[in-house]
């Protein structure tokens, strides 16, 4: 069987949620064909997923335009999205015609709705995963706009025509979705080996480790104004390139992202599935930036209470750096239970099962 993957370029999170299903997935039935269909580059996708597959490096989605990690514009957001229901049925047409012609099977999409409208027309069997849907954060944003409610209904209309909705936890709760399943939390959980990632980084073991970590998306930080503390060191993506000896660049050959998070004393990030579930399951500290208009944030923050050490931050304090005694303050509080990342086994069963692939003999 040919099974198709979109996956969202809108973040990290979605690629982080999909991967550890496609292995799963694999495992269950190793003859799966996999193609990739995705405007991440081939290596970031490689990184996460372990099956092989083939990559078509094409979009079916693009969520919202952003300003950085956590800030929309909407107004190029609503652009974006009337020229994309522009003559929505003849864009449908060419989707389903796409698919046909690539010889698809099946179809998971995480969390694009034109190839689900398309399969749906091309009757090919198809679902979603994702803790988010873009209909219901179209809604939030633009539902009481007279020009929204046809592009809502599509929207809507596309994700219901699926088999079913995976719902990953924590996420939206998906009123609109009849067909979603609930599934637990997926996350690759990185072995924690601080004597690799020190080698690597040229950091001292005895010393703290923050890791900054926006989710994929551009947030500039201005980390060359930030206080120094004794013992403590930054752990930040290349492009920030900042000159102090206090931090290290990530972008390092050989070193996972879940490895890295697993070694590391606490993650500073934005309101985002991956980063926030996989240090959950580590049992990492959490510092996160306020994000109050984005609707998933309350669900991640009362998933969050239960199960991990985290704490808000506000721009303010992101933007001077004073926010050590947070840190502080996280880092004696007593550790939750470990959450259970199960949902990539729950969800790679139901796949089988849904597209009635061939189980390993």
């Amino acid at each position: 069987m040919h099974l198709l993957v979109d996956i969202s370029a809108h973040g990290l999170g979605h690629l982080a949620q999909t991967a550890p299903v496609l292995d799963a997935l694999h495992a269950l039935a190793p003859d799966l064909r996999l193609t990739v269909r995705s405007a991440l580059p081939r290596e970031r996708l490689a990184q996460r997923i372990g099956a092989g597959f083939t990559h078509v490096p094409e979009a079916r989605d693009f969520g919202f335009v952003m300003y950085n990690a956590v800030d929309i514009d909407l107004a190029a957001s609503e652009r974006r999205y009337r020229e994309f229901h522009a003559g929505w049925p003849q864009r449908v047409a060419a989707e389903a015609a796409w698919l046909r012609h690539h010889g698809v099977d099946a179809l998971l999409t995480n969390v694009a709705y034109l190839s689900l409208a398309g399969a749906a027309a091309a009757g090919i069997p198809a679902a979603s995963l994702c803790s988010l849907n873009w209909a219901d954060l179209f809604a939030h944003y633009f539902g009481g706009e007279p020009w929204a409610a046809e592009i809502h209904a599509q929207m809507l209309a596309a994700y219901n025509a699926g088999l079913g909705f995976l719902r990953v936890t924590p996420g939206l709760p998906m009123a609109d979705m009849p067909r979603r399943h609930e599934i637990g939390p997926i996350a690759r959980i990185g072995r924690r080996d601080r004597a690799d990632v020190a080698q690597r980084l040229d950091l001292k073991q005895s010393e703290r480790w923050i890791l900054l970590a926006m989710g994929g998306i551009e947030f500039p930080l201005p980390l060359q104004d930030w206080p120094r503390t004794p013992g403590l060191n930054w752990l930040v993506p290349g492009e920030l390139q900042i000159g102090r000896d206090d931090v290290r660049s990530i972008d390092v050959p050989a070193l996972s992202f879940s490895g890295l998070l697993a070694g590391v004393d606490a993650v500073i990030t934005k309101p985002g599935y991956g980063t926030f579930v996989e240090a959950a399951c580590r049992g990492i500290p959490i510092l996160y930036l306020e994000r109050d208009d984005w609707p998933e944030t309350p669900h991640f923050a009362a998933w969050l209470a239960l199960h991990a050490r985290a704490q808000v931050l506000t721009r303010t304090q992101l933007a001077s750096g004073n926010f050590i005694d947070l840190l502080q303050g996280l880092w004696q509080a007593p550790a939750p239970a470990l959450p259970r990342a199960k949902g990539a086994d729950e969800a790679a069963h139901w796949l089988r099962r849904a597209f009635g692939l061939r189980a390993r003999e």
